[in-house]
């Protein structure tokens, strides 16, 4: 159940709409070639800016998630279709965008058996196919646990794998749907044990009622495993059906995290208000390659 939410959103939450050409090319390129993007489906608020910019993260496996995390805006409910033809229409997109850095999520389908790690590398592959010199970032679900999966991802050789830790694990099992924050750690600290040489990033969401000391051990957790890169962003929330904000966290206090997880030894550490996974991608995965 939501609690009442915050009356209004502080000033550096403003976001600024861009629906110029670069944005409208890009949503109709999307429905065309009927593929999903977390941007949309996630009710991001860095759509404007991205599309703009050309940059979208691509959601596989369909719009349908098999889980019903608190805090998400994706559609809930048993998945109907498997498209074994969406890998190369992502690569199409990826031309057309003519991208450096393609970025490629899913919703969670513990329906299938191996939750769908098999088309994140045929995505992966048919991206590499066509457009050999972009780096290509997965944002994987923990697949159950099921280290089969993860090698079936890490054997395709994505440029940077990542699986978001999303909360403190005091409140993991509230705002996540299944999945568990120990689980989250083991899937991130076996792809190092598989593939050490593939760069390994988190992402956490704040206000949702976690403290400050928390989020300090969160991020102690993510290095005990040898996180590379951390991403930290003001949780909104998507409807009143979700849970509510329960504190807006200031530009200074983000900066202060940055701090923190800098001084802990990550690569790259994104913080802000609107940050989100896969926001700034390519400066990410550079930051991260030469550190």
């Amino acid at each position: 159940m939501a609690t009442k939410p915050l009356e209004r959103k502080p000033e550096w939450l403003k976001i600024k709409l861009n629906t110029g050409d670069n944005f409208k090319e890009i949503k109709s390129m999307m429905r065309s070639k009927t593929l999903h993007t977390v941007c949309e489906e996630a009710k991001c608020p860095n759509i404007h800016e991205c599309w703009a910019n050309r940059t979208a993260t691509f959601m596989i496996l369909g719009d349908i998630c098999t889980r019903a995390c608190r805090f998400c805006a994706v559609k809930t409910g048993l998945p109907t279709e498997l498209d074994l033809a969406e890998p190369e229409r992502v690569a199409d997109a990826a031309v057309q965008m003519g991208l450096k850095h393609c970025v490629v999520t899913s919703v969670a389908r513990d329906d299938l058996e191996d939750g769908g790690a098999m088309v994140f590398a045929e995505t992966i592959k048919a991206v590499r196919g066509k457009l050999p010199l972009c780096g290509v970032e997965v944002l994987i679900p923990d697949f159950l646990g099921r280290e089969a999966s993860l090698r079936t991802v890490l054997e395709a050789k994505p440029d940077i794998l990542n699986h978001n830790i999303e909360t403190v694990e005091r409140m993991s099992d509230r705002v996540r749907s299944k999945a568990k924050y120990r689980r989250s750690l083991e899937l991130l600290a076996r792809s190092k044990q598989i593939a050490p040489e593939i760069p390994t990033k988190s992402s956490i969401m704040i206000g949702v009622g976690e403290q400050w000391d928390e989020l300090l051990q969160t991020m102690d957790d993510l290095r005990a495993v040898d996180c590379d890169i951390m991403t930290i962003g003001q949780y909104l929330q998507p409807s009143m059906n979700h849970l509510a904000v329960q504190m807006y966290y200031t530009p200074e206090q983000f900066a202060l995290l940055k701090q923190e997880g800098i001084k802990r030894g990550f690569k790259h550490v994104e913080s802000g208000p609107l940050v989100r996974s896969s926001y700034h991608a390519h400066e990410q995965v550079k930051s991260a390659v030469q550190a």
